[in-house]
């Protein structure tokens, strides 16, 4: 039996709105940002895997997933600002 178990992490506050970009302005935002927070924003938001799974494979914690996600997330939308 394994011992490793997950949890949902969720901020409380109000997270950018990057609906109105196309895939392909999403696509070239997130191959725009530094390493540290690309590899999360592509696992999530362009390859559509699962926090679980990203975090996993990057070897961090979902915590530290979700904090990266949403400065990936803050900076393509400064970047966007139309949008």
């Amino acid at each position: 039996m394994s011992k490793e178990f997950d949890i949902d992490v969720t901020f409380e506050e109000s997270e950018p709105d990057l609906s109105k970009l196309t895939p392909e302005q999403l696509k070239s935002a997130v191959e725009a940002l530094p390493e540290a927070i690309r590899s999360v924003a592509r696992g999530v938001l362009i390859e559509k895997r699962t926090m679980s799974d990203v975090s996993q494979e990057l070897g961090i914690r979902q915590a530290e997933l979700v904090t990266r996600l949403q400065r990936a997330k803050q900076v393509i939308a400064a970047q966007n600002p139309s949008n």
